[in-house]
């Protein structure tokens, strides 16, 4: 097969990086990609948020399949433009990708199919909101209702904070996201994420992971895109796993197909778990960023083998075939992120790490320049370990992170706190 998958980031690495490993890949390329990408893939220079180029690239490589990485194709119905071409595709269509393009969309699907979620109010001006709040008291949840690059949500644990949050949306922090603006009661308890494949009737749960959003150590400091992540969760237990099916997606996806618009690809569920009962926090329709990178790693080749059952709609064949094993990834991200950082430092040291089934690298934000990697992005690398217990996929993963040299970078060094 040939595949295109499109991306730039650790996930589209790690996507990368497993279905390479299955021999039905022959070719594959990602657009636009990165510099750590390159000897495993050809890498593509194309407009992934254009229907058109994507469909002529697929045309002239002879493209099987294509797995869409990022939310912004999604959002841009790039799904809806090769499916209509008959192109093969992973990934919702432009409709069914609303459970993550708008916070109230999803809201009122969990209404109408009774799943659990927070107590929600939507509001598209900045003094109904904040009568709200003050109604309400905090902690409360303030979040853009549209795609803010995971950067739209605040959990305010005073008047003013949630004040300041939502005068940030209404005053054009976020653009357009933040034009209306959803708020929610503050749900207590451990955050998790649950991973499952739709191919718009059936579901399939895939894996569990766990991230750590907050920039610095326990847990403290602003929300990032994503510090760091192990799989599986211990927090999300069978029985959890079982009721979230029951109360929560297989409802999402049964509503989503009543409506008109059946959901097939990832559903990517972020759950808040108290006293043995998981509650919906939001719906991602694509893998997370650092959560792929330890899913991929547990699951390798098997990965294409269930994108490709969901693409064509033949998962209730299938079953994941899980080792007793455990991933933790830890993300390397320049310094002043999440605020103002500086892109070109040089990374050294990466040429001589090991690249197996059990350490792996994953670059996230990082060019080429001069013959040297450099750092092009927030978060840069992911340095990823895998083993038969959680503390040896720490050490793992920590035994690499400390072996990049790249004074202009931090990282957390608490990974995997929570279940160790």
């Amino acid at each position: 097969m040939n595949i295109l998958i499109l991306g730039s980031g650790g996930r589209e690495h790690a996507l990368a990086w497993a279905i390479r490993q299955n021999p039905k890949c022959d070719r594959l390329f990602v657009a636009p990609g990165n510099a750590g990408m390159e000897p495993l893939v050809r890498l593509a220079e194309l407009d992934i948020l254009s229907g058109p180029a994507v469909i002529g690239f697929c045309e002239e490589n002879a493209i099987d399949l294509v797995v869409v990485g990022p939310e912004a194709p999604l959002a841009a119905g790039v799904a809806d433009d090769l499916r209509g071409a008959g192109i093969l595709v992973f990934g919702p269509s432009r409709a069914a990708a609303m459970l993550e393009a708008s916070k109230s969309f999803t809201k009122e699907v969990c209404d109408a199919c009774g799943a659990p979620t927070a107590a929600w109010a939507r509001f598209d001006a900045a003094e109904p909101a904040r009568a709200y709040i003050h109604e309400k008291g905090v902690p409360i949840v303030i979040k853009a209702d549209g795609l803010a690059a995971g950067k739209g949500v605040t959990v305010a644990m005073t008047g003013a904070e949630a004040i300041a949050a939502v005068d940030d949306a209404f005053g054009g922090a976020f653009g357009e996201a933040g034009a209306e603006v959803v708020i929610e009661e503050f749900m207590e308890g451990e955050e998790a994420s649950f991973f499952i494949l739709c191919d718009g009737t059936d579901c399939l749960p895939i894996g569990t992971a766990q991230d750590h959003k907050r920039v610095g150590e326990g847990d403290t400091g602003p929300n990032t895109g994503g510090m760091g992540a192990y799989s599986p969760a211990p927090v999300l237990t069978p029985a959890i796993q079982e009721q979230v099916m029951d109360e929560i997606v297989r409802p999402t996806v049964a509503e989503m197909a009543r409506r008109g618009t059946p959901f097939q690809g990832v559903l990517y569920a972020g759950l808040m778990i108290q006293n043995g009962r998981a509650r919906l926090v939001e719906y991602n329709v694509r893998f997370g960023d650092p959560e792929c990178q330890v899913l991929m790693l547990r699951l390798g080749a098997q990965a294409l083998d269930l994108i490709l059952a969901c693409a064509e709609g033949r998962l209730s064949d299938m079953t994941v075939n899980w080792a007793d094993d455990h991933a933790l990834t830890v993300v390397l991200a320049a310094n002043g992120y999440p605020g103002t950082y500086e892109k070109g430092s040089a990374i050294r040291g990466l040429d001589t790490l090991p690249q197996d089934s059990f350490r792996m690298v994953f670059h996230a934000g990082t060019a080429r320049k001069d013959g040297q990697i450099v750092a092009s992005g927030g978060r840069v690398l992911a340095a990823t370990g895998r083993g038969a217990t959680l503390a040896e996929a720490h050490e793992r993963a920590y035994e690499l992170a400390r072996a990049i040299d790249w004074p202009e970078g931090f990282y957390r060094r608490d990974i995997g706190w929570r279940a160790l």
